[in-house]
C-alpha cells in the first residue's frame, strides 16, 4: 500500500521460425487472417499502456480487447484480497510478473479490527507458486503472511523483490528462507510489520559472494541482528542504494556501514544513539566525515532512539535532501531549526509535534518546495497537551505554497487557519486534519469547523483524499457533497448531526471509493442512501455508529454482489445486539468468503 505473475513469457503464444522444422517453413505459406493480424497489433500497442486505469478501460471495449489486455498485463493490483479469488486471477492473467495485494482496511492500524479477521496470503501464494513461475515481485499490505508462505515464494526461480507493509504472522525464519534461496533478490522491504523473533540469524543467510541487493529495509524488525554479517553483506552489495536499519544498530555501527556504502541514496539511521565505543571512553568516529562522503543521500529517516547532540553529523547531506523522516525523533523546535535551515530542497517531511509551532514556522520559512508534510502526535491521548495548533498550520500554508499533501494531528484549530490553507495551497490533493479531542470547535470563536473544511473542498480543486474531525454539523457534509466531486477517500471521526450528513456525501461525491467512519451518529437511513453507489466503491467501513442488524440485512438483500460483514471489534463471537459494532462492506466477484472467524457474521 500487489502480486501475481505468470509462468508464460511474452512470446509463448507465437512461435518463431527457429522454433519450427524446415518442413513447416517450406510447406506452410498461408497468411494470417485479418483478425489475427489485428490481434497481434493490438497486443503490441497494449504493451505501452502502463496505467492500470487505462488498462481496465481497454479491457471493457470488446472481447478481443479483453483477451489481449489480459495477455499483455505484467503487473496486477488487487485492492482487496477478498474482492476476487486467486483462481479467477490466475485463469485470466497468465503473464504477470508483479503483484500488489491489500488485505485489512486501514482502521486495522488503530486496533479497530480483530487480529483474527483474516486477509491470509496463503491461498494467493499457493496459486501463484503453481501458475506464475516467472513471478518477480510481490507487494503486500495489511496481510497475514506465514513463514510457509515466504518459503513458497523463495522457490520461484526469478523472484527478486518482496515488499511487506503492515503485515504480520511471519518471523525471522521466513526471512531466512527468502534471503537464502532467492539468489536474484534485489529488494527486501519490511515496513511497519510485526516480525516474530524465531532466534534465527537471517542476515547471515544471504549467499556468499556479490549480491544483487538494491534495497534492504528492516527498520521495523524488533530483534537484534548479527552486525558483523550485516557489515559483510553491505560490503559485497555494490548496487545497494536503500538501507534502513533497526533500533539495534547504534551510531558507531552506522558509521562503519556508511564507510562501506558511500553510494547510498536512502538511509535509515537505526537508533542514532551512542555506540559502545563511547561507553568505553574510546575515541568516537568522525560521523560528520561519514555523512560528508555520502553526498548522494536524498532520503533520510530512522533516529529511533535519538541523542540530539549527534544531529550536526547529518548537516553535510541536508542540502541535497528531498525527504526527511523525523517521525521517531523526539526533538524540539531549536534542534529541528538547526537541521531544517540547510534543507532548501526538501519535498517530504515527517515530524513529531514535539517540534511545536515554532518548529513548523522554521519549516515554512525554509522549505519553499515542500510537497508533503505529516505531523504525528508524541502523545495520542485525547486530553494530551497541545503542542501544535493553528499557528503552525498557518505558517506552513504561508511558506509552503506548493504543498500537495498534509496530515496534521493537533488538539486545537481555527476555521481561519484552515481557510487560509485552502487559499494559500490550492494544489492540495490530500488534506487530513485530525483534531484529537472529540467534537472540538474553533477554539477562538467556539463555532463548528464547518467553514474551514468547506473552504478546503471548495478551493482545492484537485482534492482526492480528505479526513475530517472536530465539531462538525451536517453543513460541513453538505459542502463535501457539493464541492468534493473528485474525493476518492473520505475519513470521518466523531462528526455529524444526523443521517443527512452521510446522505449529502453519498449522493454528491461520484468518485468516492473508500469511506471510513467511526463514532458518528449515522444510522440505517443514511446507509440506505448509498444504494446507487456501493457497487462503484471499494469499501465502506463504519464503527460505533447508529446502525442496526436489520438495516445491514436490508442492504445485503438489496445488493447481493456486495459482501456485508458485521464484526465484533473485541474479537469475540459476534452477538446480534444493536447497535452494530462494526460494519464492513465491499464488492466482490466471489461472494462471501469461506475463512470468516467467529467474530464476523456475513449477512
Amino acid at each position: 500500500m500487489r502480486e501475481d505473475s505468470s509462468e508464460m513469457s511474452e512470446d509463448d503464444d507465437s512461435a518463431s521460425p527457429s522454433d519450427l522444422g524446415g518442413a513447416v517453413i517450406k510447406y506452410v505459406s498461408r497468411a494470417p487472417s485479418p483478425d489475427q493480424v489485428l490481434e497481434n497489433v493490438l497486443e503490441n500497442v497494449l504493451l505501452f499502456l502502463t496505467s492500470r486505469q487505462d488498462r481496465n478501460a481497454a479491457s471493457l471495449v470488446c472481447w478481443s480487447w479483453y483477451r489481449a489486455e489480459a495477455l499483455t498485463r505484467s503487473e496486477l493490483f488487487i485492492g482487496n484480497c477478498y474482492a476476487v479469488s486467486p483462481r479467477r486471477v490466475t485463469d485470466r492473467f497468465r503473464r504477470v510478473r508483479a503483484v500488489t495485494i491489500k488485505g485489512k482496511p486501514r482502521f486495522a492500524d488503530f486496533n479497530l479490527m480483530p487480529r483474527s479477521w483474516g486477509a491470509h496470503f496463503t491461498p494467493w501464494v499457493s496459486a501463484m507458486s503453481q501458475c506464475y513461475r516467472a513471478l518477480e515481485k510481490v507487494c503486500l499490505k495489511r496481510m497475514f503472511v506465514r513463514d510457509e508462505d515466504l518459503e513458497l515464494l523463495s522457490r520461484l526461480p526469478n523472484f527478486r523483490e518482496l515488499v511487506l507493509v503492515c503485515c504480520e504472522g511471519f518471523g525471522t525464519s521466513g526471512l531466512a528462507a527468502i534471503v537464502s534461496k532467492c539468489g536474484k533478490l534485489e529488494v527486501l522491504d519490511l515496513t511497519e510489520d510485526e516480525v516474530m523473533d524465531d532466534e534465527m540469524d537471517w542476515i547471515s543467510c544471504f549467499p556468499e559472494g556479490e549480491t544483487c541487493l538494491q534495497a534492504l529495509i528492516f527498520d521495523c524488525v524488533e530483534c537484534a541482528i548479527n552486525f558483523e554479517a550485516l557489515e559483510l553483506l553491505v560490503a559485497r552489495s555494490p548496487s545497494l542504494k536503500k538501507l534502513k536499519l533497526n533500533r539495534f544498530v547504534n551510531i558507531g555501527q552506522l558509521y562503519r556501514l556508511m564507510v562501506r556504502a558511500p553510494q547510498l541514496t536512502h538511509l535509515g539511521t537505526g537508533s542514532f544513539s551512542p555506540s559502545e565505543i563511547v561507553a568505553q571512553g574510546d575515541q568516537e568516529p568522525d560521523y560528520v566525515s561519514a555523512f560528508d562522503a555520502c553526498r548522494s543521500i536524498v532520503c533520510l529517516s530512522g533516529f529511533r532512539e535519538i541523542v540530539p547532540d549527534y544531529l550536526p553529523a547529518i548537516y553535510p547531506v541536508c542540502a541535497n535532501l528531498t525527504s526527511l523522516n523525523f517521525s521517531y525523533a523526539n526533538i524540539n523546535a531549536e534542534q529541528l531549526r538547526a537541521v531544517i535551515c540547510h534543507c532548501h530542497k526538501l519535498q517530504i517531511l515527517w515530524v513529531l509535534d514535539s517540534i511545536c509551532d515554532e518548529g513548523l514556522q522554521a519549516v515554512g520559512a525554509t522549505c519553499k518546495d515542500l510537497r508533503e508534510l505529516r505531523v504525528f502526535p508524541i502523545d495520542a491521548r485525547e486530553d494530551s497537551e497541545s503542542l501544535v495548533s493553528e499557528v503552525g498550520l498557518l505558517a506552513i500554508s504561508e511558506g509552503c505554497r506548493k504543498l500537495q499533501s498534509i496530515l496534521y494531528f493537533c488538539q486545537q484549530m481555527t476555521n481561519a487557519a484552515v481557510i487560509a490553507m485552502s487559499k494559500n495551497c490550492p494544489d492540495l490533493v490530500v488534506f487530513r486534519l485530525c483534531i484529537m479531542g472529540r467534537h472540538r470547535p474553533d477554539h477562538v470563536t467556539g463555532a463548528p469547523m464547518d467553514d474551514g473544511f468547506g473552504a478546503i473542498v471548495k478551493n482545492c480543486k484537485k482534492l482526492t483524499r480528505l479526513a475530517i474531525s472536530g465539531l462538525l454539523t451536517d453543513r460541513a457534509f453538505s459542502y463535501i457533497g457539493q464541492y468534493g466531486k473528485l474525493v476518492r477517500i473520505l475519513s470521518v471521526a466523531f462528526a455529524g448531526d444526523s443521517d443527512m450528513g452521510l446522505k449529502y456525501v453519498l449522493e454528491g461525491c461520484p468518485k468516492l471509493q473508500k469511506l471510513e467512519i467511526r463514532d458518528s451518529p449515522f444510522g440505517d437511513s443514511a446507509l440506505q442512501s448509498g444504494l446507487h453507489h456501493y457497487y462503484n466503491m471499494r469499501f465502506l467501513w463504519m464503527s460505533s455508529c447508529g446502525l442496526t442488524h436489520q438495516g445491514c440485512n436490508a442492504i445485503a438483500q438489496q445488493m447481493p454482489q456486495l459482501v456485508v460483514e458485521v464484526i465484533n471489534g473485541n474479537g469475540e463471537e459476534e452477538v446480534r445486539d444493536d447497535p452494530v459494532d462494526i460494519l464492513y462492506m465491499y464488492r466482490s466477484l466471489e461472494g462471501p468468503r469461506a475463512d470468516a472467524p467467529g467474530c464476523v457474521t456475513i449477512l
